[in-house]
């Protein structure tokens, strides 16, 4: 009777420490599924995020709609609002004016934040800036197709010299 009672101990032991074997095994299989997916889904994000950037930097063509904001950076009251009102006369999207983060700006330059150069060039042509006052300073958290920073050399550029 005492070995009866002992096989029965035994072989629930044995069925629970099976179950718990089971479980252990499936929680591993999902955990191991789990870091597979979170992995191929990084390797993805990071692969396809710097293609997308690359493919916005090769983009040679302007948008039809460029927004922009107009920073001043030489000090001088009102330039913002002629260039705005000359960019805006021309079918540029300006959305802000402001002031850049210090008035000694000798050369006025247009910065591309998307990564289109295009749109930033099609800003610096209009106003007669050179190419080579076109830099890029790309943000996907800025919202904006160019900023232009004007400089204390506002008076040789078109919104003021009157030049088309």
């Amino acid at each position: 009777m005492k070995k009866t009672i002992k096989k029965n101990n035994s072989a629930k032991a044995d069925i629970q420490t099976s179950t718990i074997n089971i479980f252990y095994n499936i929680l591993i299989f999902f955990l191991v599924v789990l870091i597979v997916y979170l992995s191929y889904s990084a390797y993805i994000k990071l692969v396809k995020g710097s293609e997308k950037i690359d493919e916005l930097k090769n983009s040679e063509i302007a948008a039809e709609i460029i927004q922009l904001d107009v920073l001043n950076g030489c000090g001088v009251a009102g330039v913002a609002d002629r260039y705005t009102d000359f960019l805006r006369a021309r079918g540029f999207d300006v959305v802000e004016i402001g002031n850049y983060v210090s008035y000694d700006v000798d050369e006025t330059f247009v910065i591309d934040r998307i990564g289109n150069k295009a749109n930033a060039l099609k800003v610096a042509s209009a106003l007669g800036i050179e190419k080579v006052k076109v830099i890029q300073q790309l943000n996907e958290n800025y919202f904006l197709d160019v900023s232009l920073v004007i400089g204390k050399d506002y008076y040789k550029l078109k919104p003021i010299t009157g030049d088309e």
